[in-house]
Order: C-alpha cells, then sequence, then structure tokens
C-alpha cells in the first residue's frame, strides 16, 4: 500500500526535494539510538517501503539496500549511551536530527514527530506511516541499529540482546537482575537500569 506523501508531492511538483528522519531505539535500555535520514528523488515510487515496525526483518535489509541504491543522499547517526544520558533521550534524539538535517540542502525537512529547530521543518504525527522519506529513513536506523545489537549480543551473549534488541521485555529485565549492568552500554538514566549492579 503506497504512503500519501502529502509533503513529497507538493516539493516535487516544484522539482524540489525532501529529506525524511527517524530513529531507532528510543525506547531500548541498552545500546544506540540511531538516526537515519534520506533524500529519495523527485517522484520516487516503491510500494514496498513502509514504517520499518509493519515490515518483516527480511524485507527490512531487503529494503535498506535497495534505498542505499536509490536514495539521492542518506546518513546515519549513531548516538551512544553516554550522551543520552546526558541529555536525556529526547533532546539526544533532536540533536541528532538537527546535525542531520543540515548536512544535504533540500526545500522541507520532514521528522516523524519530534520537532527540531530547523526553518525547513514539519514534524508529522506517525510520519513513518504517511510519508516515504521518513519511512525510508525509518528502515536505514532500524537495520543498522539491529545489526549493531546483534553484534553486541556476540560479546555479551548471556544478556539475549540479538533477541529483544536491548528493549525491557521480561526476560530482559530477568537478565539484568541476574547478571547486572554494563557501563558505557546501559543507559543509567532510564528507571530500570538505576540502581542496578554494574559490571
Amino acid at each position: 500500500m503506497s504512503l500519501e506523501n502529502t509533503f513529497e508531492k507538493f516539493a516535487w511538483k516544484d522539482n524540489l526535494l525532501v529529506m525524511g528522519i527517524d530513529e531507532a531505539g528510543r525506547g531500548p535500555l541498552c545500546g544506540p539510538l540511531v538516526v537515519g535520514a534520506c533524500v529519495l528523488p523527485i517522484n520516487y515510487q516503491n510500494d514496498a517501503i513502509n514504517d520499518s515496525k509493519k515490515l518483516t526483518a527480511k524485507k527490512r535489509d531487503e529494503l535498506f539496500e535497495v534505498i542505499k541504491e536509490d536514495a539521492v543522499w542518506f546518513s546515519v547517526k549513531i548516538v551512544e549511551p553516554k550522551v543520552i544520558d546526558e541529555l536525556n533521550i529526547l533532546e539526544a534524539t533532536r540533536s541528532a536530527m538537527l546535525e542531520l538535517s543540515n548536512e544535504y540542502e533540500v526545500s522541507n525537512v520532514l521528522t516523524d514527530a519530534v520537532k527540531i529547530n530547523n526553518d525547513l521543518n514539519t514534524p508529522i504525527i506517525k510520519g513513518d506511516a504517511k510519508s516515504i522519506s521518513i519511512a525510508a529513513a525509518s528502515i536505514l536506523a532500524k537495520v543498522t541499529r539491529d545489526r549493531i545489537m546483534d553484534e553486541y549480543a556476540k560479546v555479551y551473549p548471556e544478556y539475549e540482546l540479538d533477541k529483544h534488541k536491548g528493549y525491557p521485555t521480561k526476560k530482559h529485565l530477568e537478565l539484568i537482575e541476574k547478571y547486572g549492568v554494563i557501563k558505557d552500554f546501559y543507559r543509567f538514566s532510564y528507571k530500570p537500569v538505576k540502581n542496578k549492579k554494574v559490571r
């Protein structure tokens, strides 16, 4: 099912480029926040691109390669847990989004709900289900983050990070109680992590 792409269509009819920005990993207790940005060609169409949460991992992996190949420009920013703890998750998200928004010249910067301090910014509620640019950025962010967490799973197999990707599942919370939390990897500003034994 194709997305509305209201803002894209408005810009594209005047031959103007649009940037979409989205994040993956605001909710997890550990690992990085990853923010993706994507500028697609004018009048670009790909009905398979949708909110990354609505796609299977296999489909996201396939689209990840397609988007990188087709995009006019794309970038991914990785925000470490220490920065999240220093700024708080919303400000860390805003900061990364703002940096990305200034990396490529476009007519409009579309973000998924988050307002950033850029005059070209239009935040869209549920933007990853309405805008192909935001949806593409969400796929870039999600696949990048999942791959990072899969690598961490090899380093810390006892936490089963490849299964829950750091989100506060019942099993993950049980493993934190059993093994404690890892310095520089867990987010100590998050309530379930506070006051836990540090390894």
